[in-house]
């Protein structure tokens, strides 16, 4: 039975709507195991959450750091954001716990999958936001998010392989890289994109990320890589 109360604790939030809660934590395997209960999965409130997070990160950081390009902004913001710093946040608060799975997806070990745990915490975000209104929205993802954010401003400066692959580009070559989407996949809210980096025609390099930025900044790292440049250059 799904105990409302014990996520209530865990969170420090007392829901008006229990239903919006429950659906927070509705995995879509779940609803195909029990098509007679009146639920929907938490994949709307996902998007939402996403949409949510993306924005308080954001104002966050541009604040914090008034002096720092785009990129670097760019770079810092998919780090906190990305599915493994949402997972380790979404299994400290025990949320796997709570999860509303089918069998077949906890014998695959839903409950410590990554990418679901990740999906989930964006969707309490959704569900808190939409019951509890900004104010409640804004404490929460202090409490939890905040922490991530001053853990990564003490790491190493974030690196804009971007800005550093055009000016190696414009000295050896004359011009700058061509960024070419090469695919994109999975649903609207959560896309993965993949670019290629052409000089002069060939291909020197390829990545994939969430966002069109954090694919572009990955394929040029990696195009860094292959000029054996970056170690020299971003230590």
């Amino acid at each position: 039975m799904f105990s409302y109360t014990k996520i209530e604790k865990v969170i420090g939030i007392k829901f008006k709507n229990k239903a919006l809660l429950e659906r927070a934590f509705t995995h879509r395997s779940y609803l195909n195991e029990h098509p007679k209960l009146n639920l929907s999965s938490n994949e709307r409130l996902e998007f939402l959450g996403d949409a949510i997070l993306e924005f308080w990160v954001s104002d966050q950081i541009f604040n914090r750091f008034p002096h720092q390009p785009e990129g670097y902004l760019t770079n810092f913001r998919a780090k906190v954001v990305c599915t493994e710093s949402l997972a380790k946040i979404a299994q400290k608060l025990n949320l796997n716990d709570f999860l509303l799975l089918s069998r077949g997806e906890k014998k695959e070990g839903g409950r410590q999958n990554r990418s679901l745990l990740a999906n989930t915490f964006e969707a309490l975000i959704g569900a808190i936001y939409k019951d509890q209104g900004l104010k409640a929205i804004q404490s929460f993802l202090k409490k939890n998010i905040l922490p991530q954010i001053q853990k990564i401003t003490k790491e190493p400066i974030l690196k804009d392989y971007k800005s550093l692959l055009q000016e190696i580009t414009q000295k050896k070559w004359g011009n700058a890289p061509d960024y070419q989407l090469i695919k994109s996949s999975g649903p609207d809210h959560n896309k993965t994109f993949v670019f290629a980096i052409l000089m002069n025609n060939q291909k020197i390099g390829e990545g994939r990320g969430k966002s069109k930025q954090v694919a572009q900044q990955n394929a040029a790292q990696k195009a860094l890589e292959g000029l054996k440049i970056e170690k020299k250059r971003l230590k």
